[in-house]
């Protein structure tokens, strides 16, 4: 994330993410949905900075060989999406390649000057907040690799459509600014990304599992299979937007959180230290492994088919 100033009042705010065939998204995923991620994504990363967004730019490396009608149902996705945020596509460039198919968008959003939501403003005292549900991203790929077939057709396409089609909390995301202390989006895991504010800031943070928001997909895959726990608390791919606040800020967070009908829950506290634990039921911490999902490991995002 870069600021750049436009005038004496505001700034802008640019964001790049990329999205690789068989790691960010599944080879025989519908090219719409491709695109409509490849957007959503990016807009996630604004609205954690609480910036709005209203242009981005396009690179795609179609592979050798791409059918045109896989590129104008890719193009329709997009324009859908630019359309329903309405935001602008304002140039890009578009190249063929003999590896697998790789875009890259870059987002710009407006803030006022000095408002951005950084990761380096949490404080000892304040409280963590995540809005909408955690765990369904992760649990989606599961779903859409045919790995939890005893969840039940409707589970299983719920999750698989939010893998598929994050919810950027755009509106929610407006009100961070002024608000809250630091904030990011939840990417690379919940416990990964707090890890990220957590060493921007100085502190540490301690959630409650029990507190963390769960759809009803993903609590019946809980319940199935308890070990999933450290998937939903670790695997990504969720896009919720994760801030930390002043307790005092917690009525006006709840109340900002009804008006543009966003979920909002308070999931744990900023503590002095280094490191983020997450603690069960009864105050035990639980071990969830390496904690996310790592750029550069050898095996990806998993969303190989």
């Amino acid at each position: 994330m870069a600021l750049l100033s436009s005038d004496e009042q505001n700034e802008t705010a640019v964001t790049m993410d990329s999205m690789v065939a068989g790691v960010h998204f599944l080879p025989d995923d519908p090219p719409d949905l491709v695109a409509r991620k490849l957007v959503r994504v990016n807009l996630s990363d604004l609205a954690a900075k609480g910036a709005k967004p209203f242009a981005v730019m396009l690179a795609a490396a179609f592979p050798v060989g791409t059918e045109l009608a896989w590129i104008r149902r890719f193009a329709d996705g997009l324009g859908e999406d630019l359309a329903y945020f309405d935001v602008a596509l304002i140039g890009g460039d578009t190249v063929s390649t003999p590896g697998p198919l790789t875009l890259s968008l870059t987002a710009f959003g407006r803030i006022a000057k000095g408002r951005t939501v950084l990761r380096s403003g949490a404080h000892p005292g304040d409280r963590i907040w995540l809005s909408g549900t955690l765990g369904d991203g992760a649990l989606g790929l599961m779903a859409a690799r045919g790995q939890l077939g005893d969840l039940g057709d409707g589970h299983i396409a719920f999750l698989a459509d939010r893998y598929r089609l994050p919810r950027p909390r755009v509106s929610l995301g407006a009100a961070l600014p002024g608000v809250a202390s630091a904030g990011m989006d939840v990417s690379d895991g919940l416990v990964q990304d707090l890890g990220h504010i957590c060493r921007a800031s100085g502190v540490a943070a301690t959630v409650e599992a029990a507190t963390v928001p769960l759809s009803a997909a993903a609590q019946a895959a809980l319940a199935a299979d308890h070990s999933l726990l450290a998937t939903i608390l670790t695997g990504g791919d969720d896009y919720e937007l994760l801030f930390t606040a002043p307790a005092a800020a917690t009525p006006a967070i709840e109340e900002w959180g009804r008006r543009v009908g966003e979920a909002v829950t308070a999931i744990g506290v900023i503590t002095e230290g280094q490191g983020v634990t997450v603690r069960d039921q009864v105050g035990h911490p639980i071990s969830l492994g390496q904690g996310g999902w790592r750029h550069f490991s050898a095996s990806g995002k998993g969303a190989e088919a």
